[in-house]
C-alpha cells in the first residue's frame, strides 16, 4: 500500500475545492497552485499551502508541467491529483510526476496515451469488440455521408469540432477545426465521422483498481449541449430507463473498453446512442468528469475518495452499490445564451445559491470572473426519488438565487428544467436546435423592476439627506421624476411622481413600501416584493417575476467614450486568434472578419453590413480588452 500524506491539485476553481474537501476528510494536507489572475479566488486560501505560477494564461501556468511538479516538491506534497481539463489527460505530465517520485492519482500512463488520440482510440475499441462509428478521412467524405462531424483527435470540451451539412463547406470547416485544435491542444489533427443529429450522449462511469476489478458505476445522460459542451447532466439516463435492456450492454461495453487498456482509477466511457438503443463509442475520458456528482448522489459513493484509495493500492469489492433515485446537474456558466453564448466577465458582487441543494462552486461573493479560463462558475445538483420533482426543485433554486455582477445562463437552465420536452425525457443533442434557448426577460417584468429600482434609489437618496422632507411634497403639481436604464440593447425609461395621494406611474401600480434595498408594490391588485441591490454602474432586482440586471444610463454621454460609426468592438476581453481580412477589402454583411478567443471558446466577429474595411487595428495573437475597437467597416454609399 502507498501512503499519501499531502496532495497537490494541479487545477483551479470548483474542482480544486471539490478535491480539497475530500482530502481534508481523509486527513490529508493540501497544496494549491494558482496563476496571477487566480490569486484571490477561494480555492487558494482553502488549501494548506499555495504556490504561485507567474502569469495568467493556461499556457504560462496550469499547462506548465515542470512548474507544477516543482511546486509539489517545494511544498512537500507526495501526490498529485490532476482534476479535469488542463494536464489531466496528458501522459507526459503523468510520467513526469511518477518520475519525480510522486503518487499519480490517475490512470496508468499507457492508458492515458492509448486514449489520447481519438483516432487510435476508436481503432483500439473496435478491435476489442466495442461498437464504434466508422472513421472517415476528409478525402473519403461524399454527399451520402452527410452530415458529418469534423472532430479534433486530441483534447475535448467541444474544441475543434464542426458539423458539416454541405460538401462545399467541408474544406473550410476542416481548416477552422484544425486551427482551433492546434491552438487549444497543440495538435491540429482532425478526422470525420457520421453525425447523428438527434443522438443521445450517454456515458458510463467506471472505477478500476490495481487488482483487476472493474466497476461500471452507473450511466449518465449529457445530451443537452451547446457548442458540443455539456449544459445539463443526469443519472440515470431517461433513454436507458425507457429501454432497460440497453443498460447491461452499455455496462459490458464500458468494462470491455477499460479492460482493453488496462485501466486503473476513475474514468468515463462515452457513447452516442440512437432512440432505438443502439450505441457507438465516442471516446474515453481518462480522468474524473465534471458531471461526477450525479453519480455520487445516486450511489452514495465519493468518487474522489475512491481515487485516493485506488492510488494507494486498495482493492474494490466485487460489485458497486446500486444506483437509487435520480440526480440532475446543471452547469452555471458566465455567458449570455441569447447572444450566441457570449462569455461574461467582471466582479461577481453576490453569489447566493444556498437553498438545500448541492453546489460545487469555484466562486464566492466578490470573485473576479476573468477571461482566461472556462466560463463555468458552479455546478448545481439536486437529487431525489422522482425525476420530475428533482427538475422542478432545481429550477426553483435557480430562479430564487441571487447572482449579481456577471451575466449567467441561469434563466436558460431554469427554462430547460421546466420545458415539457425535458420533463418527458426528450433530451437529445439537438435540443436547442429544436426548441431554441428560451426568451429574453419579460418586458412587463423588466419595466416594473426598473420602477422598483428607481424607487429604491430615491429612498436611498432621501435616507442620505441631512434634512428630511417628506417625499413628493410640492406646493404645485410637478413634472415626474425620470430615470433611464439599459437591459442589453433595450432602453427603459421610468417616469413617476410621489404625491400626497401616493405613487403616480404608468400602469395599475400602488406603492406599499420603499426602502433602499426593498420595494413592495401592488401590481394589478397583486402584492409583489422586490429585493434591490445597487452597485457601481449596475442595479440588480430580484423578485418572483424574475431576476433583472439594469445598467443606469447617465443623463449626459462622455464624448471620450464614443466610438466611430461602423466600429466593431470586443464584446469581452480575449485574444485575436485569426484575422481574415485586410484594410481596403470589400466585405458583405455577416462575413467573418476575425476570430476572438475567450474563456475556452472561439467567437466570430462579423461585418455588420456590406462595406469596406476602413481600419483594422489588431493582429493575430494580440490581447484585447472589452470595448477595444477591432475593426471599422464603412458601409457602401
Amino acid at each position: 500500500m502507498t501512503r499519501i500524506n499531502s496532495v497537490l491539485v494541479a487545477n483551479r476553481g470548483e474542482i480544486a475545492r471539490r478535491i480539497f474537501r475530500t482530502a481534508r476528510d481523509l486527513g490529508l494536507s493540501t497544496v494549491a497552485v494558482h496563476s496571477t489572475a487566480d490569486a484571490s479566488m477561494p480555492f487558494v486560501p482553502e488549501a494548506d499551502a499555495a504556490v504561485h505560477l507567474p502569469g495568467n494564461t493556461p499556457a504560462d501556468t496550469y499547462l506548465r508541467a515542470d512548474l507544477i511538479i516543482e511546486a509539489a516538491q517545494r511544498a512537500g506534497a507526495d501526490a498529485i491529483h490532476p482534476g479535469y481539463g488542463f494536464l489531466s489527460e496528458n501522459a507526459a505530465f503523468a510520467q513526469a510526476a511518477i518520475d519525480a517520485g510522486l503518487t499519480w492519482i490517475g490512470p496508468p500512463v499507457d492508458a492515458i496515451s492509448s486514449m489520447g488520440s481519438k483516432i487510435e482510440a476508436k481503432k483500439l475499441m473496435a478491435a476489442a469488440g466495442v461498437p464504434v462509428l466508422a472513421e472517415l478521412t476528409p478525402a473519403e467524405v461524399g454527399a451520402t455521408d452527410l452530415p458529418v462531424l469534423v472532430k479534433a483527435s486530441a483534447g475535448g470540451g467541444g474544441r475543434g469540432m464542426r458539423v458539416v451539412t454541405r460538401l462545399e463547406d467541408l474544406a473550410a470547416e476542416i481548416e477552422a477545426a484544425s486551427a482551433e485544435a492546434l491552438s487549444a491542444f497543440g495538435d491540429g489533427t482532425v478526422f470525420c465521422e457520421r453525425y447523428l443529429a438527434g443522438g443521445r450522449h450517454i456515458e458510463v462511469q467506471v472505477m478500476a483498481d490495481q487488482h483487476g476489478t472493474i466497476w461500471a458505476v452507473g450511466e449518465r445522460e449529457c445530451s443537452i449541449q451547446r457548442r458540443h459542451q455539456k449544459v445539463v447532466e443526469e443519472a440515470p439516463s431517461p433513454l436507458v430507463e425507457r429501454i432497460p435492456a440497453m443498460r447491461p450492454r452499455l455496462y459490458d461495453a464500458a468494462r470491455t473498453a477499460a479492460a482493453a487498456i488496462g485501466y486503473v482509477g476513475a474514468g468515463t466511457v462515452e457513447f452516442l446512442a440512437d432512440e432505438a438503443g443502439e450505441f457507438y463509442f465516442l471516446e474515453m475520458n481518462t480522468r474524473l468528469q465534471v458531471e461526477h456528482p450525479v453519480t455520487e448522489e445516486t450511489t452514495g459513493l465519493d468518487l474522489v475518495e475512491l481515487q485516493f484509495a485506488i492510488a494507494g493500492g486498495a482493492q474494490l469489492v466485487p460489485e458497486p452499490p446500486p444506483a437509487v433515485g435520480h440526480a440532475i446537474e446543471v452547469r452555471l456558466y458566465a455567458e449570455d445564451p441569447l447572444r450566441d453564448w457570449q462569455p461574461q466577465t467582471g466582479v461577481l458582487h453576490r453569489f447566493d445559491l444556498s437553498s438545500g441543494v448541492r453546489v460545487d462552486s469555484g466562486v464566492v461573493d466578490g470573485s473576479e470572473v476573468s477571461p482566461y479560463y472556462d466560463a463555468m462558475l458552479a455546478k448545481v445538483i439536486a437529487s431525489g426519488p422522482d425525476r420530475t420533482a428533482v427538475a422542478r426543485r432545481l429550477a426553483g433554486v435557480l430562479e430564487r438565487a441571487a447572482i449579481h455582477g456577471v451575466g449567467t445562463n441561469r434563466d436558460l437552465l431554469a427554462w430547460i428544467l421546466r420545458h415539457p420536452a425535458f420533463l418527458a425525457g426528450d433530451t437529445d443533442t439537438a435540443f436547442f436546435d429544436k426548441h431554441g434557448v428560451g426568451a429574453g426577460p419579460d418586458d412587463a417584468a423588466v419595466r416594473v423592476s426598473a420602477l422598483a429600482a428607481a424607487l429604491a434609489d430615491a429612498a436611498g437618496r432621501q435616507a442620505r439627506t441631512p434634512v428630511r422632507v417628506a417625499s413628493g411634497w410640492r406646493n404645485v403639481p410637478s413634472q415626474p421624476q425620470r430615470k433611464k436604464y439599459q437591459v442589453g440593447d433595450v432602453g427603459y425609461e421610468v417616469a413617476y411622481r410621489l404625491t400626497r395621494d401616493g405613487l403616480v406611474a404608468d400602469g395599475n401600480v400602488r406603492l406599499i413600501e420603499a426602502a433602499p434595498e426593498r420595494v413592495v408594490l401592488d401590481v394589478d391588485g397583486v402584492r409583489r416584493s422586490f429585493a434591490v441591490a445597487a452597485y457601481a454602474g449596475l442595479v440588480c432586482v430580484d423578485s418572483p417575476l424574475g431576476n433583472v440586471s439594469l445598467t443606469p444610463v447617465a443623463r449626459f454621454v462622455d464624448p471620450a467614450q464614443q466610438v466611430a460609426a461602423g466600429s466593431l468592438v470586443a464584446p469581452m476581453p480575449g485574444t485575436v486568434v485569426r484575422v481574415g481580412v485586410q484594410v481596403g477589402d470589400k466585405v458583405t454583411q455577416g462575413q467573418p472578419l476575425l476570430w476572438l478567443e475567450a474563456m475556452k471558446m472561439e467567437h466570430t466577429i462579423a461585418a455588420p453590413a456590406d462595406g469596406v474595411v476602413n481600419e483594422l487595428p489588431v493582429d493575430a495573437g494580440q490581447q484585447v480588452e472589452v470595448g477595444a475597437v477591432l475593426a471599422v467597416v464603412v458601409e457602401d454609399a
